[in-house]
């Protein structure tokens, strides 16, 4: 059951709509602990970010548990924290995405999730609050409540006005996003004016030729272009399209590259690699050693080729390569018996005689005079 019954909710606690703030007149049956005033708001809370973070909301709202000492409590409070962290991110990267899809009415809910978590963890009065201001800012303007926006970039200016601590990148997006709000409201002389300290603040954040910085050339570009000073807005248009060019082609090359390198390390693993694991190959490696002593203990009391009176090899092993299309093992592949003479027996027809470790056999080989 979704609904609330206000005879359930404890005295003096307020459950309000996880969207707009109002009073709270049903509850999420997933996790019980979000609430929201309506049907309609449930359902767009749901399909923004709700539904990727509704299990993840539980341990956050719902009373820590009993600790025995300060240091768990410690560790308790830091876990909480780092969950948080985590649904800032989220939540604004899940905004972002929709905002950059033009899904502008799906990405309030998540903005405003991300603007609460930092509150939550930052403060009221932190610079951290400040993106989730300004994505709430860009997603008003998308819908066309210019009054709505104009309200979040208000809090945002002021914000950036307390700080001392406002990075370029800040400032950079707050000017770009009061240029908007400008030409929203066919203030082109201010729009310009942000949209120039937005290149200027991009600029000093990332440098010149930067993709943060090519968003305030294109917003002024369609203002000359909406002022009719096509050669103005041609010459920013080239701009915008040369630094992605440019950015475009290096992605590309580092791609290439990476994938040039994976390809390369790729054969040379397949080169060395004998289709054995270490333990297995090291077995192999003595069983053979221990082949190859026996034959020479048999064949060096009879000065045989290979002994301690002999000069060559008693058999000749021949390590080839590792062929990746097969997975053949290489030494265990090519084996080159030596011919030898027994003593005391003709060396007649069928008397050549092949010796290996594993045994004696006669060979249909005929000597040859």
């Amino acid at each position: 059951m979704n609904v609330i019954y206000p005879l359930a909710v404890p005295k003096g606690r307020r459950l309000c709509c996880e969207v707009c703030e109002a009073p709270a007149e049903r509850v999420c049956g997933a996790c019980t602990v979000t609430y929201y005033c309506g049907v309609v708001h449930q359902r767009a809370d749901w399909g923004s970010i709700h539904e990727k973070i509704c299990q993840l909301l539980i341990p956050l709202r719902t009373s820590m548990p009993f600790y025995n000492s300060e240091e768990e409590r410690q560790h308790g409070l830091q876990q909480l924290q780092q969950r948080q962290k985590h649904l800032i991110e989220l939540c604004y990267t899940v905004a972002q995405k929709y905002i950059f899809e033009g899904k502008h009415e799906d990405a309030v809910p998540a903005a405003l999730h991300s603007l609460r978590f930092r509150m939550n963890v930052h403060g009221l009065s932190s610079v951290e609050l400040v993106p989730a201001y300004l994505l709430l800012a860009e997603a008003s303007l998308g819908l066309g409540r210019v009054v709505q926006a104009e309200e979040y970039l208000s809090q945002a200016q002021w914000t950036v006005l307390k700080s001392t601590e406002c990075s370029y990148a800040i400032y950079s997006l707050l000017h770009r996003n009061l240029g908007l709000l400008y030409m929203a409201k066919e203030n082109y002389e201010e729009a310009r004016y942000h949209l120039a300290n937005d290149i200027y603040f991009a600029s000093c954040a990332f440098g010149t030729e930067h993709i943060r910085a090519s968003g305030g050339y294109f917003h002024l570009a369609n203002i000359f272009n909406g002022l009719k000073k096509l050669d103005l807005a041609d010459t920013l248009y080239t701009k915008v399209s040369e630094i992605w060019n440019k950015y475009l082609n290096d992605h590309y090359q580092v791609l290439s590259q990476a994938r040039i390198q994976q390809i390369d390390l790729l054969g040379k693993r397949f080169e060395t690699d004998t289709g054995l694991d270490g333990q297995t190959e090291k077995e192999e490696s003595k069983r053979f050693g221990q082949c190859c002593e026996k034959f020479r203990s048999l064949a060096s009391p009879m000065g045989f080729p290979g002994g301690t009176n002999g000069k060559g090899p008693a058999c000749q092993f021949r390590r080839g390569g590792f062929d990746s299309w097969v997975r053949k093992i290489p030494w265990r592949g090519v084996w080159q018996p030596t011919p030898v003479f027994l003593p005391g027996e003709s060396h007649g027809q069928r008397s050549l005689v092949v010796y290996s470790p594993w045994g004696r056999t006669e060979s249909d080989i005929t000597e040859v005079t």
